[in-house]
């Protein structure tokens, strides 16, 4: 089984490949994983793509500076 931790590091590192498309990335993927009848790897891209979904949508800080500001 994957940490937690190796899991969110992928996500990092998809985003920082595929940028605004690893959100897309990651369930093609899934699917090419679940077509080869890989399970285990389709649930570890599930799960990559669930924190590339928490990344995305995460707040910066309150105290962080806009680059407006």
């Amino acid at each position: 089984m994957i940490e937690e931790r190796e899991i969110w590091g992928c996500a990092h590192v998809t985003i920082e490949r595929f940028g605004d498309a690893a959100s897309f990335h990651a369930p093609q993927r899934a699917d090419e994983l679940f077509s080869a009848e890989d399970i285990e790897g389709l649930r570890i891209w599930l799960r990559i793509l669930a924190a590339i979904r928490s990344l995305e949508a995460a707040e910066p800080p309150s105290n962080m500076l806009s680059c407006t500001q």
